[in-house]
């Protein structure tokens, strides 16, 4: 065999060159695939801790807790407020109640103190009265007392056109109660009486003695004529008036004792006489 001679290479065949970038192209391709599942893997492996959107949401949270927090504070402060209303307003009530209760107290207290008042002042007037009289008939005497009773009973007036109309009415008033300030039909005091005597026949006197003292001419009493006006005490000033009914004798409204009486005029001697008719 000749050195020379042809050994077989037993290296294998080249390939072409579109074998070899078929085959760097699929390469390539599937070490991109690797990098591209590398760069994919660990976010996918990794557990996610947190995310950009996190603090958003707890500060849309804290807003939310804040806001509800204050509407409860409100809520709170509002209860309160109408809390303390309404317990002013009951005290408020309670207090002008008991004001109520206070005034209509005292409005009894001072209605009871002025009743009391005036029954005083009337008791001191009788009692003034009495006194007068008393002193009156001292200063007079009374001799004829005794004859007082037939005087009373047997008497009838003699008075004739307007007076004999108001002696007529006030004899008829014989026996009725006195009652101070009283003007009838069944009760009076004394210038009641006097009063509504006259005006029977259209006069029209003043309502009470002091005035009716001084209503007319003033007369003596030794020169009395029937339904004359009689008074005690002072002219303008009177405490007690009546009328003359001819014979020496009065009717007039004396106190709640006696009520409406006919008399003598030794019985409670006048002090003086006014003449209206």
């Amino acid at each position: 065999m000749s050195h020379t001679a042809h050994i077989p290479s037993h290296r294998k065949p080249r390939r072409n060159a579109s074998t070899t970038a078929l085959r760097a192209g699929v390469a390539g391709g599937v070490l991109s695939t690797i990098a591209v599942a590398g760069a994919a893997g660990p976010a996918q492996a990794e557990p996610v801790t947190q995310t950009i959107e996190m603090p958003t949401i707890t500060a849309g949270l804290s807003t939310t807790v804040a806001a509800t927090a204050e509407a409860t504070q409100q809520v709170a402060l509002d209860l309160e407020t109408q809390a303390q209303e309404d317990a002013a307003a009951s005290s408020a009530a309670k207090d002008a109640k008991k004001a109520k209760a206070e005034a209509v107290r005292k409005a009894e207290a001072k209605k009871k103190a002025e009743a009391a008042a005036k029954a005083k002042a009337e008791a001191a007037e009788r009692a003034s009265r009495d006194a007068a009289r008393t002193t009156l008939q001292k200063s007079t005497g009374s001799s004829s007392s005794g004859s007082t009773n037939a005087a009373t009973t047997s008497y009838s007036s003699n008075a004739t056109g307007s007076a004999a109309s108001v002696v007529a009415f006030a004899q008829a008033q014989v026996g009725d109660a006195y009652v101070s300030g009283g003007t009838g039909p069944n009760s009076w005091d004394c210038s009641g009486l006097v009063q509504a005597a006259f005006r029977t026949v259209g006069v029209d006197l003043p309502r009470v003695s002091q005035s009716q003292s001084t209503a007319g001419t003033q007369v003596s009493l030794s020169n009395l004529q029937p339904g004359d006006i009689l008074y005690w005490g002072s002219a303008g000033s009177a405490y007690h008036v009546g009328i003359y009914v001819g014979g020496g004798q009065f009717v007039g409204a004396q106190n709640s004792s006696t009520g409406v009486v006919q008399r003598p005029l030794d019985y409670d001697m006048p002090t003086g006489a006014v003449r209206v008719l």
